[in-house]
């Protein structure tokens, strides 16, 4: 067989083999395609957003649970859904997610009111986990050692294609058609995901054998205990915002004991502690998103109220970088296939610092060449940064850890945004307040950003650390990846 190519078993196997063999791009069109509308969906709906208050005479609070409850729900069930992909079966939890996805985005289309559209909202966030447990495994099981990172920059370069065109393709959708426009797109596109899986994948599907039971308790105790975390870094500094953050940790403390002694844990928390690759990339993919995906909304809140840009044109400079991500994932993709992914990674790191530390030094007067240099440099460093420490994450672990290992990835591209977020609007809200800013509150508002970018500097420079420690990849690999005969 070629090392392109993996023939795996189907679900139900047949008295005679299947009449054809897939081969790995078609698993990587499929995810990468799936990649782009979940990247596209999470952007676009901060374009639908005043539509809908229009619509339904709702508040600006009511209104952020529709991206909130959405990155909640994706967060909170992915490590659990992991273990359960490694067991039922990788491509079988990703259609799953992906018809729960496209089911949730058609019934949006036609809602009236406020409770069923957060509801819906919460299950695309379920469909999304299901899709991520399975989907950075589907690639990893499908492509060997030596072309798994061209692999991976390809899969994240479609999530940032999605995430750069919702804003600017959901603006036309909503303005010609609604905001249901932009649902109707989603599940029209998830729709023909499930057919073209049907032709290219059929019945093909990557699983391990059962491991004899489940861990209820621990999910129990680590769905809410998650969810108040992140509830509560939304909140900061008021005084529920600090008992939600600070029961959520306790919550994930008692998680982390518990599963220490649990029979079938949810976690398998040796993975952390004993396997230092997996364990410091995981903790290099969580400083990564918590230092830098606050970017794109400090950045958007200058432009427009210390600039005096209108939303357009504002979109149009933070593009930049976002295209500079794009065109880059996949040639430091192929990068981190010759050279160890954790200097590649941190190179990146190296460079998304540098960059978040010339944002500090912003003031009214500077000038959009810097502004432009500066996103492209930050762009440059993520794309080094995010297809060479997934492809370090997932070539760490051995195959029956696939799917919990695809599934931490996408939990700490979670849970960082949500600290990202949580302390940036943290910050604006003690140095500025928690009113409508007005001009009167301009030059804070420039202190707020200078100082949050700051802080965002140091912290990624920890994650720099923590990638450049990691140790190397190459010993693990060829023990890691077996591929059927």
């Amino acid at each position: 067989m070629k090392s392109s190519q993996l023939d795996s078993p189907p679900l139900d196997p047949p008295l005679n083999p299947p009449p054809f063999s897939f081969k790995s791009w078609h698993v990587l069109l499929v995810n990468s395609m799936g990649n782009f509308i979940l990247g596209f969906t999470t952007t676009s709906i901060n374009i639908a957003i005043p539509a809908i208050q229009t619509e339904m005479h709702l508040g600006a609070v009511a209104m952020g649970w529709l991206p909130l409850i959405y990155i909640l729900a994706s967060a909170i069930f992915l490590l659990p859904l992991g273990r359960v992909a490694d067991a039922w079966g990788r491509r079988r939890v990703f259609l799953l997610g992906l018809l729960l996805f496209t089911i949730c985005s058609l019934a949006m289309v036609f809602s009236q009111s406020y409770l069923p559209l957060v509801g819906l909202r919460a299950g695309q966030g379920l469909g999304v986990s299901l899709f991520f447990a399975g989907s950075a495994a589907m690639i990893t099981l499908a492509y060997p050692p030596e072309r798994r990172g061209m692999a991976m920059g390809l899969a994240v370069a479609a999530a940032y294609l999605g995430q750069t065109a919702g804003p600017a393709i959901g603006g036309v959708i909503v303005f010609s058609m609604g905001w249901r426009g932009l649902f109707i797109v989603a599940a029209a596109f998830g729709a023909f995901l499930l057919v073209l899986d049907r032709f290219l994948l059929r019945r093909t599907d990557w699983r391990e054998k059962p491991s004899g039971g489940s861990d209820i308790l621990g999910a129990l105790i680590y769905a809410p205990a998650l969810a108040g975390f992140l509830l509560g870094l939304s909140w900061l500094p008021q005084e529920n915002g600090i008992v939600l953050t600070a029961a959520g940790v306790a919550g994930l403390a008692l998680f982390v004991w518990w599963e220490n002694r649990a029979r079938f844990p949810v976690i398998e928390i040796g993975l952390f502690k004993h396997n230092r690759v997996f364990a410091l990339s995981n903790m290099s993919a969580l400083i990564s998103y918590a230092s830098v995906w606050a970017m794109t909304f400090l950045m958007s809140l200058y432009l427009q109220f210390i600039k005096g840009l209108n939303a357009e044109t504002a979109g149009l400079v933070l593009i930049t970088g976002v295209a500079v991500q794009t065109t880059f994932s996949p040639l430091s993709g192929r990068l981190s296939d010759r050279i160890q992914p954790r200097w590649v990674a941190s190179w990146g790191m190296g460079l998304c610092t540098i960059g978040l530390f010339l944002f500090s030094l912003l003031h009214r007067g500077t000038s959009y060449s810097y502004i432009i240099a500066v996103l492209c440099l930050m762009g440059l460093g993520y794309a080094l940064f995010s297809p060479a420490n997934q492809s370090s994450i997932m070539g760490s672990v051995e195959r029956q850890n696939m799917g919990f290992a695809s599934a931490s990835v996408a939990t700490m591209r979670m849970v960082g945004m949500a600290i990202s977020i949580g302390l940036a609007t943290m910050v604006i809200a003690v140095v500025v307040g928690r009113h409508d800013i007005m001009p009167a509150d301009y030059p804070h508002l420039l202190t707020a950003v200078r100082i949050t970018f700051g802080i965002l500097a140091a912290i990624c420079a920890v994650g720099t650390a923590t990638s450049l420690v990691r140790g190397d990849l190459q010993l693990l690999r060829g023990a890691q990846i077996t591929e059927a005969p």
